[in-house]
């Protein structure tokens, strides 16, 4: 069963290929992925950007630095 039939919300992240930003595509938050749509969006309804920088990486490749 594919993820989007088991969740409510899906917002724009899903279309990513980036597994840091596929891990939020789920979230109850309508996310955009950095992009001219995001910022036209915004701008149009004067909402400022909430912009979340992180990574992704599994335990060994955390643990060997």
């Amino acid at each position: 069963m594919p993820n989007e039939t088991m969740h409510k919300h899906v917002n724009k992240l899903v279309n990513e290929k980036s597994p840091y930003l596929l891990q939020h595509a789920y979230n109850p938050v309508d996310w955009y992925p950095w992009s001219e749509e995001a910022f036209s969006k915004a701008k149009a309804e004067d909402k400022p950007i909430f912009l979340s920088i992180g990574y992704s990486t599994c335990h060994w490749g955390y643990s060997s630095y």
